[in-house]
């Protein structure tokens, strides 16, 4: 028997992207995998129907889900939707588990091999399957563009006979992906760019980009960054001395983005009221840590709010805000990681326990939670 991928349409209102796209269902077509897309999935992301019919998928309903080997999803199942799904099955989707023990011990009573896609490893031979960093790029992306909507002035400089537009000044913070796409943006429009990070390494990224690096370069600083390659919490010492440091610089800003996430911690403060009554009235402040606390003091989650006579964005989801770029490629990421499931001989899922990608990812498995960073619980006491 065929097994078979099932494509929910998302429940969550907010959420615009979809986990399949034509491409990606012809690929799981191609490695022997029935495909049933629910109804609509993909209309909020510009995908229609009958483009799932034309790669080979059938078109079905939510009840569809109950037949599925395979759930492929943008956001953790809800409560009702996993009643709905069979023991045994595999649910690969962003899970967002920190902090949410209770919703992964639940996947795992219903007997689901859940997988965290943004537990993916940062190794050479997983970068395809990157969640994070497919959707943090365009989350970089929007953010600039959502400054550009909210700024009242032109980004570039403009030398017309009626006088001169300065171009605008941005502010980085934090040169990780979404960081980096957001500096490379706005130079693209024009402004004059600088960011800072915490890791040494960002210093030459951000200069490739053309952006002047601001930073507290102690030793601390040159012994910044994790194993993984992520930003580690620096000390009281060095924060207050980088404040010193940012305070003064922010004043200058037209427009600050911050993108500081450490994960499974809630986002480290950056920008305090103090700094933002320093800018000039009129500036803007971009949050995209919001949905973890956020870095800039008085950001409103899903709201562009007034702090200090600067404009605070914290709009949700910012990749979701491009939804049809961004399902593309969180699609691309799904299907590459669902590939190392297959036998491609038998045409026939094939769950190996052992992988590296696999251990990394899964949350729960057999009816227990199997992830370390989570604890083993049973589905007796789950």
């Amino acid at each position: 028997m065929t097994d078979r991928v099932f494509v929910p349409r998302e429940s969550d209102p907010a959420e615009g992207r979809v986990a399949a796209s034509p491409e990606s269902v012809k690929k799981m077509k191609g490695l022997g995998l029935d495909v049933v897309v629910e109804a609509g999935a993909g209309l909020r992301s510009r995908i229609l129907d009958a483009d799932y019919e034309a790669a080979g998928a059938r078109i079905g309903g939510a009840s569809d889900a109950a037949e599925a080997d395979v759930v492929l999803k943008v956001r953790r199942p809800t409560a009702e939707e996993i009643s709905g799904y069979r023991r045994g099955a595999l649910v690969i989707a962003t899970m967002d588990p920190y902090g949410n023990e209770a919703a992964i011990a639940g996947m795992a009573e219903a007997g689901l091999s859940a997988f965290a896609m943004e537990l993916m490893p940062r190794i050479t031979r997983a970068q395809s399957m990157d969640i994070l960093s497919s959707q943090a790029n365009l989350a970089g992306y929007q953010a600039v563009i959502d400054a550009a909507y909210e700024f009242d002035r032109a980004m570039p400089m403009m030398m017309t006979a009626a006088g001169t537009v300065p171009a605008a000044k941005v502010f980085v913070m934090g040169a990780g992906v979404a960081g980096l796409q957001a500096i490379a943006t706005a130079r693209r429009l024009g402004a004059v760019v600088s960011a800072t990070d915490v890791r040494p390494a960002a210093k030459e990224q951000v200069a490739s980009l053309g952006a002047k690096f601001i930073a507290v370069e102690d030793e601390e600083f040159k012994a910044a960054e994790t194993a993984g390659g992520y930003a580690k919490e620096m000390s009281k010492e060095y924060q207050a001395k980088q404040a010193e440091l940012v305070a003064s610089h922010i004043a200058k800003q037209d427009i600050v983005i911050t993108t500081a996430l450490i994960p499974g911690r809630p986002a480290p403060r950056l920008v305090t009221r103090a700094m933002l009554a320093a800018m000039q009235a009129g500036s803007i402040a971009v949050d995209l840590a919001v949905e973890r606390g956020g870095n800039v003091e008085g950001a409103v989650a899903g709201e562009v709010v007034e702090v200090e006579g600067v404009k605070v964005i914290g709009h949700l989801n910012v990749a979701g805000r491009i939804a049809a770029s961004a399902s593309a490629l969180y699609a691309k990421n799904l299907v590459t990681f669902l590939e190392t499931m297959v036998d491609k001989e038998k045409k026939a899922l094939a769950l190996n326990i052992e992988d590296e990608l696999v251990k990394a990812t899964m949350l729960t498995h057999g009816g227990a939670v199997v992830h370390p960073g989570f604890g083993a619980v049973s589905k007796e006491n789950a």
